[in-house]
């Protein structure tokens, strides 16, 4: 618990076998996670039998591979059924160091925040955690674009490092938002879309052989598809549109 609010970790999981007890005893070193809820996606080696067998872990193997949008979806909404206040979602490749739950989660426990990010690029961390340069200049790219067309000023929009507040969670419509990756962005869009402001958190990264990472095909369809997320934000904005990504109260 952190402040009598039920502090729960997810986990979108595929093939995270050789790093997912490591991940998750870092994640409970912490002290103030009440809940860590792991989501296999139909993975092919052992994740959810490992899952299994942490204490204080709830799994859910899903039938077929459903993207990892489509298994955040489902992280999101069992951490809601579970009572949390605060959710952390904290990849189990251990790529981002878990120590900064604590940090991140006092942001929103203390009101001052309903989203926070641990961000790779302040402080310089990607490129020292071994980001491909590649990587490195199509993320400051994209981050440009989406800044300027959605209006924030964030360092980066591509972190899998998040935590939320149930507010914000239940807020949002992440049933209308993509199954694959690009589901990141656009929920990040509609968090913008929504009115609420994003903090960020430096954050170090490892790049290695076992960390995930999404191939160069994969990689230039999600670029494409962020370019289109904050496109159609801004004709939203401009009333040039309507989509179901980011919907009007009327």
């Amino acid at each position: 618990m952190f402040k009598n609010k039920k502090l729960i970790v997810v986990m979108p999981a595929y093939n995270a076998a050789k790093t997912l007890r490591k991940t998750y005893n870092e994640v409970m070193a912490q002290e103030i996670v009440d809940l860590v809820i792991l989501v296999d996606d139909a993975s092919s080696d052992e994740t959810a039998v490992i899952a299994a067998s942490l204490p204080k872990t709830q799994v859910n193997t899903h039938e077929k591979n459903i993207g990892y949008g489509g298994n955040q979806k489902t992280c999101y909404r069992m951490a809601l059924e579970a009572g949390g206040d605060i959710v952390i979602m904290v990849h189990p490749d251990y790529q981002y160091t878990p120590k900064l739950i604590p940090a991140m989660a006092s942001l929103i426990g203390n009101g001052l925040y309903h989203c926070v990010l641990g961000s790779r690029i302040l402080g310089g961390y990607a490129l020292k955690g071994g980001m491909p340069i590649w990587k490195y200049i199509a993320n400051r790219f994209l981050t440009l674009t989406e800044n300027l067309l959605i209006g924030a000023k964030l360092s980066e929009y591509h972190t899998g490092y998040r935590a939320f507040s149930r507010e914000l969670l239940e807020r949002l419509p992440l049933e209308n938002n993509s199954d694959d990756f690009v589901f990141d962005n656009q929920m990040l869009a509609q968090i913008v879309w929504q009115g609420y402001t994003i903090a960020e958190v430096s954050c170090p990264t490892k790049y290695f052989t076992e960390a995930s990472s999404i191939n160069l095909r994969r990689s230039i369809k999600y670029g494409f598809g962020c370019l289109a997320t904050a496109l159609t934000f801004r004709m939203a904005k401009l009333k040039l549109c309507r989509s179901r990504l980011f919907p009007v109260n009327e």
